[in-house]
């Protein structure tokens, strides 16, 4: 398959899971109805539910989604190794913990933005520590020990913060928000969410290249005249943005860095630089799926989309390693 047609049936496929995502909740809305009080110009309800409910939702679904498979399809590129993903380096857990001191210190109910900008604060001292612990021209290996070694000491810590929950109702408020989720998300949460997932992405889309030459040996990368080092920074710094972004304002929503890339990886000719663009369509459909499924499975219940999202890539996950564990 041509990467043309390739991406034409992912973008067709996103377009039809996007519309789903804005036709499909709780209030009954007919299709038509729900698409025509998206653009009408009424103060009703049916345009209060579609602008200020499901369109963040859908917009957030298809951003995270797709900077989910971008940053996958980049890790698995340069780490040559098709089990990472993008909470390899560590980052989404120190997001994380950056939203869970905010919900645990009460900062979290001073200001609406206050959680996402204590895990956006996570993300970045995350990139600090891991170049200082992987140093500027450190190789892929030492990049993966200090990944995970800082997700190690993220998780100790918000376990931590959880055993000194002061009430039961404070730790069960943490645990939800880090099953992930997208409901409940206003255009302000969008507005605060995409420029650091399109200056991510922005960062990781001209690696392609490098990525190729990556494919045939560090060394030889170096002979084509692929700057390594500034590669690797640029493939950090993206994905710092686009995952510490993705966690601070949906939570911890794994496994679709992993899941996607592998199933496109044979319709791209296993090649990296065309493995981006179609992971990071691929991850917006897988989303905006997973987000719609929660809404039909179980509608009355909260269920949560981390939790979709893990239902589906874990078991995937056993099978990768099952069919890799000759050559691991």
């Amino acid at each position: 398959m041509t990467p043309a047609r390739l991406y034409a049936l992912l973008g067709v496929l996103t377009a039809a899971l996007f519309t789903a995502s804005l036709t499909i909740g709780p209030a009954a809305l007919p299709f038509t109805e729900a698409l025509t009080a998206l653009v009408s110009q009424s103060d009703g309800p049916a345009t209060m539910v579609m602008r200020e409910i499901r369109l963040p939702r859908a917009l957030l679904g298809l951003l995270i989604g797709a900077s989910l498979g971008l940053c996958g399809a980049a890790m698995q590129g340069y780490l040559r190794n098709p089990l990472a993903e993008p909470g390899l380096i560590g980052v989404s857990s120190s997001a994380a913990l950056g939203a869970v001191i905010a919900i645990q210190t009460g900062l979290a109910y001073t200001a609406a933005l206050a959680l996402p900008f204590m895990a956006l604060a996570g993300a970045g001292i995350a990139v600090l520590a891991i170049f200082a612990l992987a140093g500027p021209r450190g190789t892929a290996l030492t990049l993966i020990l200090a990944g995970v070694a800082l997700s190690a000491l993220a998780g100790a810590l918000t376990s931590l913060v959880l055993n000194l929950s002061p009430s039961p109702y404070a730790a069960a408020e943490i645990v939800f928000w880090m099953m992930g989720s997208l409901a409940d998300r206003s255009m302000t949460h969008v507005a605060l969410a995409a420029p650091f997932i399109l200056a991510g992405a922005a960062l990781i889309l001209p690696l392609g290249r490098g990525l190729d030459a990556l494919s045939l040996g560090e060394d030889a990368a170096a002979s084509m005249g692929i700057r390594l080092p500034r590669l690797r920074l640029a493939l950090i710094l993206g994905v710092a943005a686009c995952v510490g972004a993705g966690t601070a304002v949906a939570g911890a929503v794994g496994f679709v860095g992993l899941v996607v890339p592998h199933l496109l990886r044979p319709l791209t000719g296993h090649r990296p630089s065309t493995l981006l663009i179609a992971s990071a369509l691929g991850g917006a459909a897988m989303l905006l799926a997973a987000d719609t499924a929660t809404r039909l499975i179980l509608p009355a219940r909260d269920l949560k989309l981390g939790v979709v999202t893990a239902l589906v890539g874990a078991p995937f996950f056993f099978h990768l390693v099952w069919r890799l564990r000759g050559r691991l």
